[in-house]
């Protein structure tokens, strides 16, 4: 398996790949900026938990645990990658909005870690908008 240009898409895309067959987890190489991602999104209440999965061959694992409401629908509807190795995405703390009028989230990259959008405005900061979620 070759290395991908864009790790957090390719964990967004199994995330979203994993939601429409309905499947109970995923798995995706670990980084520590994936973890931070999935850690806002557990907070935020998109998906259920992840936790680290062991190892294949030589790479660590996280297994993400996605979430269903009580009747079965995915509480992620759409997922999608904001910055891009060629085109990052930055915004100061005001020009951060609400995703669909607070629907959704946006999970930025700031000096004091990943936060959701709604934190980003409670502590004043701006930074690299990575993905959102709703």
């Amino acid at each position: 398996m070759s290395a991908t240009t864009d790790p957090i898409a390719d964990m967004l895309t199994r995330i979203r790949n994993g939601v429409r067959a309905h499947a109970k987890s995923v798995d995706v190489p670990f980084s520590k900026v994936k973890a931070g991602i999935l850690a806002v999104m557990k907070r935020e209440g998109y998906i259920a938990d992840f936790q680290s999965a062991g190892e294949e061959g030589a790479k660590k694992l996280i297994r993400v645990y996605l979430k269903y409401s009580d009747i079965g629908e995915p509480v992620i509807a759409e997922i999608q990658r904001a910055s891009t190795p060629g085109r990052r995405v930055y915004k100061g703390a005001e020009a951060i909005e609400p995703v669909l009028r607070g629907i959704g989230m946006a999970v930025v990259s700031t000096s004091r870690g990943i936060l959701s959008d709604r934190e980003c405005r409670k502590e004043r900061l701006g930074g690299e908008v990575l993905c959102t979620v709703w």
